[in-house]
């Protein structure tokens, strides 16, 4: 494929560029995550020398720089559909993609060499976040459709998010501990979650309704608002290390989720293999809630964290990446021309992630802390063989011969 033909491809829909972006990010920081604990816990190698701990390196890399090109390439072909808009211009997905791509670069250079170069990586990937971000402003303002409540929710944990990159700029460059627990917290639990549950709340039904006889939709906003208000909240009780308390919105946010794979048909859906991973991954959200529900109640009883990260990893692994790549792989086989049906090694990837996060939660246990490197190794593979079947799609023509 000539250079001019294959930039013309890469480059013909949002969806194309950011979430080859996020294929690509997805084995590379995998890599860099399975190094540092393989030579951590085995000594074959000394972990790598980084400017940053690895955990908060780890943590920024997994917020900031991995789901975003999924849920930009998502939010970018869907925003205008939803509302009834004009197209992202080529212009704006394109800058965004190169600036998100350049910071990320940038960040993984200046990681182990330089801070300014880390800082300059962060400041140009601020910047493909506002790009980003107005892109889809500029589609929300103009767009003719009277109801927006979806889009409205996603801008503003969008707007989190930035607030999130933005802050973690500012612990780089002053060193104050609280601009980094602010990104850390505001990049989950403000902007992460708020998408992928707002994003559930919209097109699992939607999903189900296309491919189950006799479904009723299931789609109240009045169910929405208040997850999305106890997620926010759980942020700010952890930003305040008020752990303890955790449960007060944890609960109601463990029954709302339960409500909703109910109320969802969960059973029904694996009528289909593509419906059902998206209701598995929507599932894990109750998983990951009862779980902080327990180890909250343990510190209000003074027990202490009992499952000490296990519910980070539930939500973080479980739901939150399933979620991701559940709808990654239905976006990219109904965009390329392909047939809407999960085959076998899709099908078998995605029951393997729930495994990496049922061994991340293991090894918050008494059992071995070796679990954490073997559910690490696990997702590394798990993301090679995905990046490799989908990776490859955003680089080819739609099979139908369709724009786009």
């Amino acid at each position: 494929m000539m250079a001019g033909t294959f930039w013309q491809t890469f480059s013909a829909a949002p969806h194309r560029m950011m979430m080859f972006g996020g294929a690509v990010q997805l084995v590379a920081v995998l890599l860099y995550w399975s190094i540092e604990l393989f030579g951590r816990y085995t000594g074959v190698w000394p972990a790598p020398a980084t400017l940053l701990p690895g955990i908060f390196a780890h943590a920024f890399l997994m917020i900031y720089t991995l789901f975003p090109f999924f849920i930009f390439g998502f939010l970018m072909t869907t925003y205008p559909r939803w509302m009834s808009g004009t197209a992202v211009p080529p212009s704006w997905y394109q800058t965004a993609f190169l600036l998100l791509t350049g910071g990320v670069m940038l960040f993984y250079v200046g990681l182990f060499h330089s801070k300014a170069l880390l800082s300059a990586g962060v400041a140009l990937l601020l910047a493909g976040y506002l790009t980003a971000i107005t892109a889809l402003w500029r589609v929300y303002r103009t767009a003719p459709a009277k109801d927006k409540f979806y889009e409205t929710c996603l801008n503003a944990a969008l707007t989190a998010g930035t607030i999130g990159v933005a802050a973690f700029l500012l612990w780089l460059l002053s060193d104050v501990p609280f601009w980094l627990n602010l990104s850390l917290q505001a990049g989950l639990w403000w902007f992460l979650l708020p998408i992928a549950v707002s994003v559930s709340h919209r097109m699992i039904p939607f999903f189900s309704v296309c491919v189950l006889p006799d479904y009723q939709v299931y789609q109240p906003k009045l169910t929405l608002l208040p997850m999305l208000t106890f997620l926010a909240l759980h942020g700010v009780l952890e930003l305040l290390a008020l752990h303890r308390w955790l449960w007060l919105v944890d609960f109601p946010l463990l029954l709302l989720a339960l409500l909703h794979s109910w109320q969802w048909q969960f059973k029904r859906s694996f009528a289909v293999r593509l419906l059902a991973i998206l209701h598995v991954a929507f599932a894990w959200l109750s998983v990951a809630a009862a779980l902080y529900v327990i180890n909250s109640m343990a510190l209000f009883f003074k027990f202490g964290p009992v499952l000490g990260r296990a519910p980070l990893h539930a939500i973080a692994i479980g739901f939150l990446l399933s979620i991701t790549l559940a709808m990654a792989s239905r976006v990219t086989l109904g965009h390329s021309g392909r047939e809407l049906r999960a085959d076998t090694t899709t099908w078998v990837l995605f029951w393997g992630l729930s495994g990496v996060a049922i061994l991340r939660i293991v090894a918050e246990l008494p059992l071995g802390p070796h679990f954490n490197l073997l559910a690490a190794l696990t997702w590394l593979c798990i993301a090679m063989v995905w990046s490799g079947k989908y990776g490859v799609i955003y680089l080819r023509p739609r099979l139908d011969g369709k724009p786009g």
